[in-house]
């Protein structure tokens, strides 16, 4: 599928991006999401304090395969001098556009001043975009929800202020903070923020199908539909999309995923971070509570596999 959609210089594959999701958006998640047909990937949401103290858990976040284009690192922070230094690093040179998250409702993150919190500091908030754009000559985008308890403008002005701040583009995830991901996502509010700006807005929140991304796009303003939980377990939902071919098994998608962290991890990391991703991938096959009880008793990567061969070969069956 060709694209004409651009994020200031940066050309995207598609208008369906792959949201970033903390604890899943990993290198080899990733990979394969832009395999299927994903327009922009971005990392799971990255510490500019971790980065500036150069913390090996944050720098193990950044890690890229080649086929990764384009691509946004995520950061989160309420420093705007320390995020000004940040988007000049090196390890950060290899990412396409540079994300700022004002939109993480977790207590750890917003009860800090950061993420969604932002949203009570518009002055705050422009400062930040100000101070990455003045510093980088990346794209430079934010994710935000679309309200917080004691927001002093609407999400409309909130908006309006990034993009006179100098934000390229903005993801509007449908939610407020106290929402977190309950409810339902406000396309109406995430459609008046992008029929009225005029940088490109993406909207996120309750796409879980081909049809729900399509349906979305098409009756909005949006310039494209951001994917996240919709995505887990699911890379197809982007080739669907895009027609892009994508011919892998899921035991071949579960491998490939396996394959890629094991190039930058030791095996006693991906284990068990790969459980949760396993929960996704199998949660449509009969019985994946059973199996899911089995793997997580599981010390050993071949006998995952061959639980999951079984399951899938009898889920074929049916």
């Amino acid at each position: 599928m060709k694209s004409d959609l651009k994020i200031k210089d940066v050309s995207l594959r598609s208008p369906f991006t792959l949201a970033p999701m903390a604890g899943f958006t990993d290198v080899a998640f990733r990979s394969i999401c832009t395999e299927a047909g994903a327009g922009l990937t971005v990392t799971e949401m990255i510490s500019v304090r971790g980065l500036l103290y150069g913390q090996q858990a944050t720098n193990d976040l950044l890690y890229t395969q080649d086929n990764e284009t384009p691509k946004a690192v995520q950061l989160f922070t309420n420093e705007p001098d320390m995020l000004r230094d940040a988007v000049q690093l090196p390890i950060l040179q290899k990412f396409d556009i540079i994300d700022i998250n004002m939109g993480c409702p977790m207590p750890k993150i917003a009860g800090n001043g950061m993420g969604s919190s932002l949203l009570k500091n518009v002055d705050l908030a422009k400062y930040l975009v100000e101070s990455a754009v003045l510093h980088t000559k990346k794209p430079v985008t934010v994710k935000m929800r679309i309200g917080i308890q004691g927001m002093s403008v609407s999400p409309l002005d909130f908006a309006k202020a990034l993009q006179d701040a100098g934000a390229s583009a903005l993801v509007v995830h449908g939610r407020t903070r106290e929402q977190m991901y309950t409810g339902l996502a406000d396309w109406d509010m995430i459609n008046q923020i992008a029929s009225t700006l005029t940088i490109p807005v993406f909207g996120n929140g309750d796409v879980w199908t081909p049809e729900d991304a399509q349906k979305r796009l098409d009756a909005s303003e949006c310039a494209g539909v951001c994917i996240g939980r919709g995505a887990l377990g699911n890379p197809y939902i982007f080739s669907k999309l895009t027609h892009t071919p994508f011919d892998y098994t899921p035991m071949q998608v579960i491998q490939k995923h396996f394959d890629i962290l094991l190039r930058y991890h030791p095996m006693e990391l991906v284990l068990p971070y790969m459980r949760k991703h396993l929960g996704y991938y199998i949660k449509n096959i009969k019985g994946c509570k059973e199996i899911r009880d089995k793997i997580n008793r599981s010390l050993d990567l071949d006998e995952i596999m061959y639980l999951l061969s079984l399951a899938f070969d009898e889920n074929k069956k049916k």
